[in-house]
């Protein structure tokens, strides 16, 4: 609230139920007194035209009655007053009078009363203009530089500026890419006019360009004239506000130079003449109007400003200068002067409320009391103090950005998943690959600690998974109460599932009406997409699954599939997939290992996650804590991208087929302008095969239309298996590196960003820049790289995949050198781990940002291995020998060496101690000669990589090079 009030100088309010806006209102000296004093005009949406000429109040004079000068009753709506020279044989002010459908100019006359009863006032017309296209707005001034005289230019709903040169209609032009009207004001120095169209940018169009442009009877020929013949309709400049106007004002201070003041929304701008912003102001309230007049300093402007918080500010330019309280909103705001004071504020409010204020003081005689001085009881004061800051902390241990929830929610869910399938299906589709697809109950127990208002339940599950009702609207529950609702889930899609969870949501009102939600999750059974099916021994796509505790009965692990299965080898079980392949588990026998294989590499997934966690199941009923899950490799990438390749070729032919159907389409649209052209000819001619053309691009535009649908559907289709097997890759990562649930909950919104395609957005897009986002950030190689600026542009498909399966490659990469996932930028240097066997590191070159990265065989070629190579073997053996020979050496040398060569060799020295005792075997089956060659080779390299000091990576590149001359 502000400190000051604006002082009341003379009020009124005018009818009951009348509607005001800010063309409303107006001032001048209407009635042509001379004596340089302004009257009010006052204009109402009921047609009621009023005019008064205020004063104070004296003491003796009880009534304000003679402060009204003039109250007359049009019959139509009065949208905008004006006053001005409007009539072309008198240069006397008059009143224009803007409806709907008709604009009337008025002349004001008022003759001295020969009694008490005082003067009187008449309203003339003296002429009126009814006009073609409804009105929005209007701007008056001497249109083309003429002199002693005001033109007047109407804004019609549709986008039309009509021109009257007083008693006469000149001419309209319809402004280019019209949608709603805005603003319209004109600038006398350079003769224009300035509006804001819908695209929220300001528009100025000289009225010359007006003039000569081409004449149009309607908005269709407009645009055909435009593109036809004639000068087409230009903007002189454009600036782009980025928000709607609610006012455009031109003061007329200076003949030098002139302001064009826009009110936004949220800003205020002021621009010069020629479309260059002089300054603006961010607004921190709504504004309802304003108004720009002339400043006691010279280059500067004030401004007046009402908002809707009943505020009356003063800026000078961008600085505010005062702020006063009205008693009401106003739409309208001038500034008039009356004989007993000049420079008074006139505001209108939307019902009627007419206020002349100005703004001042009263001096304030209140004195604060005296406080009765107490005495300080320190200790008091200091156990409060600690009280406090101990609560202080309490609530600041937690920097959660959401608030956290309550102890006690008023409305708690449990969903309570049936154990066992329907006996009577629900299922839409009854059959799929001659099999029954089953249905099972969802039972949702809801209650409610308090009472609750209109609560309505949404389930929502994962195509193809569907459910009887989705929606449910619930009866008002009071305290206590306990309502149960059924529902089923089953398959209604012929591929599998990526995701077997559903998720149930309650909105509803609180007892004050607060709006609140209340969540809970729930898991299908693996039952419900999949039966039980004999175990075959042979598959395309393995994964092996290590844990470290002696291999357990899989028929304890899986009772609901060992009860039904016809094979009773408790070493194997199999799952045929409703819609997919069979899967199917083995068991070793003399290790702790578990293998699931199947046909398909994304339909591992499903039983995959249901054997870890049934696994940490049993073992946890067991009673066993340090039960784990691990995976030794390889990280089957080139598996995973063939999923990724289909459903990126499959988006490639969705985007061919819109733009085939597009340029379909367009000629399709051009036979049928020709042909109807044809048609309405008065003399019929041959149609010269346009029939002909017609049918067969309308065949070709049904056939892409269905090929474009049938594409879709795949597409759905190979998005939801590409999620499948990301959760899977996801999987084996965590199993890899033993990732925590932060790390994994990273992980997968870095590779399942999205929950569906859409055509703006794609999967390979937005994983692209989340894992470059993770490459330059968290697992970048040295705090140097995090320096580099990630790009900000936008995201487009790709136009292959080489560069997003290199990130995936260089990610799994730099997980399995150590790298830990966080969401912080600080430095994250990787440590060194133990790496399984058939996982090697990936040699990365020394390559620019910019560059563009190597295909994906040649970064994928190491990972796929399952035991390492030729060269590895020597390199690893080389540098034990060059380890031995380093340790000889003084400590001084080996801190002058690069840190690059010390993690090279502490790196090669550990993979040599398990990698020489797997491969000795195969070690003693080659030729002596070769392996002592090979290993003269190595280390020859080895000590001229000491005496250059080169780098670790420019090495790796040396010794391939070198290795594979000798290897030729």
């Amino acid at each position: 609230m502000s400190l000051f009030k604006a002082r009341d100088w003379w009020a009124s309010v005018l009818g009951e139920g009348e509607e005001f806006d800010q063309g409303c209102l107006c001032v001048g000296d209407v009635d042509n007194s001379g004596s340089g004093y302004d009257k009010i005009v006052v204009g109402s949406f009921m047609g009621m035209l009023r005019i008064f000429s205020p004063h104070p109040a004296k003491p003796d004079e009880p009534t304000e009655a003679d402060a009204q000068l003039l109250e007359v009753q049009l019959p139509d709506p009065i949208i905008q007053v004006e006053t001005g020279k409007f009539v072309s044989c008198s240069e006397l002010l008059h009143l224009a009078v803007l409806h709907p459908r008709k604009l009337s100019v008025y002349a004001v006359s008022g003759t001295a009363g020969n009694v008490e009863h005082g003067d009187q006032y008449q309203l003339r017309l003296v002429y009126e203009h009814n006009l073609q296209r409804t009105a929005c707005n209007m701007t008056y001034g001497p249109f083309g530089g003429v002199t002693g005289h005001h033109f007047i230019c109407i804004q019609s709903m549709d986008g039309m500026l009509m021109f009257f040169e007083q008693e006469t209609y000149a001419f309209g032009r319809f402004l280019p890419g019209f949608l709603l009207p805005g603003p319209l004001s004109y600038c006398i120095r350079t003769d224009s006019f300035i509006t804001v169209s819908s695209t929220r940018q300001v528009e100025c169009y000289r009225y010359e360009t007006l003039a000569v442009a081409t004449d149009a009877d309607t908005k269709q020929d407009s645009d055909q004239q435009s593109k036809s013949s004639g000068k087409r309709l230009m903007a002189d400049w454009t600036l782009v506000l980025g928000e709607e106007a609610l006012d455009i004002c031109v003061p007329n201070t200076s003949s030098a130079m002139s302001s064009i003041f826009v009110l936004g929304e949220r800003n205020f701008f002021c621009l010069k003449d020629n479309g260059q912003i002089r300054f603006m102001k961010k607004l921190e309230f709504n504004p309802s109007c304003f108004l720009p007049y002339g400043s006691v300093s010279e280059g500067s402007t004030n401004i007046l400003m009402c908002n809707h918080n009943n505020m009356l500010l003063v800026y000078q330019d961008v600085t505010l200068k005062w702020a006063a309280q009205l008693s009401c909103v106003p739409v309208a705001v001038r500034v008039a002067n009356f004989p007993e004071l000049k420079g008074l504020v006139v505001t209108l409010s939307s019902d009627g409320h007419l206020q002349c204020s100005y703004m001042g003081t009263d001096p304030s005689f209140f004195t604060a009391p005296k406080v009765d001085a107490r005495e300080v009881n320190y200790d008091e004061v200091d156990t409060q103090m600690k009280t406090l800051q101990k609560v202080i902390r309490e609530a600041t241990k937690t920097q959660d950005i959401l608030p956290r929830a309550e102890t006690e929610e008023e409305l708690t869910l449990t969903a309570i998943v049936s154990s066992n399938l329907d006996e009577v299906s629900c299922a839409v589709i009854a059959e799929m690959n001659g099999m029954p697809v089953p249905s099972v109950t969802v039972k949702v127990k809801i209650k409610s600690r308090s009472a609750v208002q209109s609560p309505k339940m949404t389930v929502c599950v994962q195509p193809p998974l569907a459910v009887t009702q989705d929606q449910f609207v619930l009866d008002s529950m009071g305290s206590g109460c306990e309502l149960v609702v059924r529902f089923s889930a089953f398959l209604n899609g012929h591929y599998p599932p990526a995701d077997l969870c559903g998720d149930i949501a309650v909105s509803y009102s609180s007892a004050t009406g607060i709006p609140r939600v209340s969540q809970c999750k729930f898991n299908l059974p693996l039952r419900l997409v999949c039966y039980p099916s004999s175990a075959v021994k042979n598959a395309k796509y393995k994964i092996t699954v290590d844990t470290n505790k002696p291999p357990v009965n899989l028929n304890e692990v899986f009772p609901d599939f060992s009860e039904k299965s016809e094979n009773n080898d408790s070493s194997a079980l199999g799952f045929q997939l409703i819609t997919g392949s069979r899967v199917i588990v083995l068991v070793s026998k003399t290790s702790q290992r578990y293998r699931i294989q199947s046909e398909s590499f994304e339909d591992i997934w499903l039983v995959a996650k249901e054997l870890v966690q049934r696994f940490d199941q049993h073992f946890a009923s067991l009673g066993v804590k340090d039960f784990r899950n691990s995976f030794t490799g390889p990280i089957p990438l080139p598996e995973y991208f063939e999923t990724v390749d289909h459903h990126f070729e499959l988006r490639v032919n969705a985007q061919k087929y819109q733009d085939l159907l597009s340029e379909r389409a367009v000629q399709f649209r051009a036979i049928q302008r020709r042909l109807l052209t044809r048609f309405k000819d008065k003399t019929p001619g041959p149609l010269q095969n346009l029939d002909t053309l017609m049918e067969g691009t309308y065949r070709q535009v049904i056939a892409l239309a269905d090929a474009a649908e049938d594409n879709r559907e795949c597409l759905i289709q190979a998005f939801t298996r590409l999620r499948s097997a990301t959760h899977l890759l996801i999987l084996l990562l965590s199993l890899w590196q033993g990732l925590g649930s932060e790390q994994t909950a990273i992980l997968e919104a870095t590779l399942l960003p999205l929950l569906q395609d859409t055509p703006q957005l794609g999967w390979e897009e937005s994983v692209d820049a989340a894992v470059s986002h993770l490459l330059k950030t968290c697992l970048s190689r040295s705090p140097k790289d995090q320096a580099i600026s990630l790009s900000t542009g936008p995201l487009t498909i790709p136009k292959d995949m080489s560069r997003l399966k290199k990130h995936i490659t260089l990610l799994c990469d730099r997980l399995g050198k150590g790298g830990r996932l966080s969401l912080t930028s600080e430095a994250n240097v990787p440590t060194t781990v133990m790496m399984p066997v058939g996982c090697e590191s990936i040699p990365e070159p020394i390559v620019e940002q910019e560059e563009e990265p190597p295909l994906q065989q040649d970064a994928t070629k190491y990972i796929k291995k399952k035991q390492p190579s030729k060269r590895i073997k020597s390199k690893s053996d080389s540098s034990k020998e060059s380890s031995r020979e380093k340790k000889e050496k003084d400590s001084g040398k080996e801190k002058e060496s690069k840190v690059s060569s010390k993690d090279s060799k502490k790196e090669s020295s550990k993979e040599s101690s398990k990698e020489s005792k797997r491969e000795s075997t195969k070690e003693s089956k080659e030729p002596t000669k070769d392996k002592e060659s090979t290993r003269e080779k190595e280390s020859s390299k080895e000590s001229g990589k000491e005496k250059t000091k080169v780098s670790r990576k420019s090495s790796v590149k040396v010794k391939e090079k070198k290795s594979e001359a000798g290897d030729g």
